[in-house]
């Protein structure tokens, strides 16, 4: 049994120490997007006032708008730097559309191009673009996702993107990601259930069970290659699957800081409980899930299959090795069947996820994740270290 560099037992608790080669666009699109020749290719960015700060590029002067400056330096200038030539695309232009303000919401029409022009990003981009990268804000895949197979284009979605993401996880070798997610994938496909349990510092333990009816698991792995219509969610490496059934507890910490307990039947959070900080944080989502349950619904399960250094922005850290996450709202760019249409407003079909890792929940512990696949049951998670026989896995040729 081989044991990769980076999965080491010095380099998988510390992560940081890992050697990424130098950030590369054209490595990049290659490895994802292959092939490139003769592709039109574009970028897509995201403001509050997209015409005021996209005509003249003038989001430049703004250091709040950092996301789209990464964009800007490091996709929209490096392709004009002879970067398309290489890669044999064209086009390369950059369009600011109105930001969203929620995870995975539909996309309003209007966007801008850098003289100001307003355009429709179904007329103008979705319908004359092959490929098309989104670097924003908000995450735009689920959108994007249901875009392409009614206008044919391939793309990938990188929102908050920051340094740190450019230096590992957008600069990994995405043939060795998708590698390793199928074997992960493998692994843990057509389970039937999975438990996870929760330590929390007074010591109690929660415990969520997840059905699955024995589903394919997925993966999210980085790449597009052929023409055929799809959208990556980079950084990626992700196995997940769409719960078809949940029930019981388990534990979220608010943006404030809050802690609560939420209790799960039937795939939904049906009410949160305080454990400590704020009671108004717990009262204002129990009063959500009251006037828009389908708020609660959990669409996704998702277990991380990369070792990468913390980044501070969901979007790389849910995918690290020995981290899960759960997440509500819709699931239909995951092939689940939570639909926008199901929520009593758009602003409320949102995709939310909620991950469980050492730096971003350190009020408790994952204990230990356990799979149920017929008679076979296999712990997968202890702790937030993977098992060893996910590491097997990993490991096998």
């Amino acid at each position: 049994m081989v044991i990769p560099e980076y999965l080491n037992e010095n380099i998988m608790l510390n992560p940081e120490q890992r050697e990424f080669p130098p950030f590369s666009v054209t490595k990049l699109m290659k490895t994802v997007f292959e092939p490139t020749d003769g592709c039109n290719v574009c970028i897509l960015i995201d403001f509050d006032e997209p015409q005021k700060w996209m005509k003249d590029f003038s989001f430049l002067s703004n250091d709040a708008y950092s996301v789209q400056r990464k964009a800007y330096e490091n996709f929209y200038e490096t392709f004009r730097d002879g970067v398309m030539e290489e890669l044999g695309m064209t086009g390369g232009e950059m369009y600011a559309y109105y930001c969203t303000h929620g995870s995975n919401l539909d996309l309003r029409d209007a966007c801008y191009d850098s003289e100001g022009n307003e355009l429709s990003l179904d007329q103008d981009i979705y319908s004359k673009y092959d490929i098309i990268l989104c670097i924003s804000t908000w995450s735009a895949t689920a959108p994007l996702t249901a875009k392409c197979k009614e206008y044919g284009f391939r793309g990938a979605t990188m929102h908050g993107m920051n340094d740190i993401i450019l230096g590992s996880g957008l600069a990994v070798d995405y043939d060795e990601v998708s590698r390793d997610a199928e074997k992960v994938r493998h692994a843990m496909s057509n389970a039937d259930s999975i438990e996870i349990d929760f330590t929390l510092e007074d010591g109690r333990v929660l415990t969520a069970w997840l059905g699955l009816d024995a589903q394919d698991a997925q993966k999210s792995h980085g790449l597009c290659k052929g023409m055929k219509p799809d959208v990556a969610n980079l950084p990626a490496g992700e196995v997940y699957f769409v719960p078809v059934d949940a029930r019981g507890e388990f534990p979220m910490k608010y943006e404030d800081g809050t802690l609560g307990v939420l209790t799960v039947e039937n795939r939904n959070i049906i009410k949160s409980t305080l454990i400590e900080g704020e009671q108004s944080t717990i009262d204002e989502h129990n009063a959500r899930l009251a006037d828009d349950p389908m708020t609660g619904t959990l669409g996704e399960l998702g277990f991380g299959t990369q070792v990468l250094p913390v980044s501070y922005q969901d979007i790389q850290d849910e995918k690290v090795l020995g981290t899960c996450h759960l997440a509500t709202g819709r699931d239909d760019h995951l092939g689940g069947d939570i639909v926008p249409e199901m929520f009593k407003k758009h602003e409320n079909s949102t995709h939310d996820d909620i991950l469980f890792a050492p730096h971003k929940t350190p009020n408790f512990d994952i204990s230990e994740v356990r799979m149920q696949r017929g008679e076979q049951e296999e712990v997968i998670i202890q702790h937030f270290r993977p098992s060893a026989y996910i590491m097997d896995a990993l490991c096998s040729e």
